[in-house]
């Protein structure tokens, strides 16, 4: 029996030395900072047409000045398309204080007000600092 419960102590000293550590209130990993960020999946709206037009070509425009104008506010820190022409066209993530002010912000969007595309918002708990590298010469390969 003395050997049985060695074996288990051991065994346990050993799974919790090479487990991580979470904190008990929120399951984080101890020594990560975290924090709630809210990403917006983008969707085709109610008026989506893949039609390229003079009047969708300066919808997208303004959309883009959109994600530029919030992106140098510092609130919206990652924005892009998805690739792969579905139904999901693009995704938000801001750093703001609540989910009704990222839904705020999505309806500044010209596309999104345009019905061409529609918000779908979710709180995602992710390390704090998440950043995007900007340059003037864009993304670094």
């Amino acid at each position: 029996m003395r050997n049985i419960f060695l074996f288990v102590v051991s065994t346990m000293i050993l799974v919790s030395a090479g487990a991580p550590s979470f904190g008990a209130a929120d399951k984080t990993p101890v020594g990560v900072e975290m924090t709630t960020y809210y990403v917006g999946f983008l969707h085709q709206g109610p008026r989506w047409t893949p039609e390229q037009t003079p009047e969708l070509e300066k919808l997208q425009q303004a959309h883009m000045d959109n994600i530029r104008r919030l992106g140098e506010s510092g609130k919206l820190i990652l924005a892009g398309p998805f690739s792969d022409d579905g139904e999901l066209r693009g995704m938000f993530i801001f750093q703001v204080s609540s989910i009704e002010e990222a839904r705020d912000l999505c309806e500044t969007d010209p596309a999104v007000k345009a019905g061409r595309l529609r918000v779908e918002l979710h709180p995602w708990f992710a390390p704090r600092g998440i950043r995007v590298e900007r340059s003037a010469a864009g993304p670094k390969p």
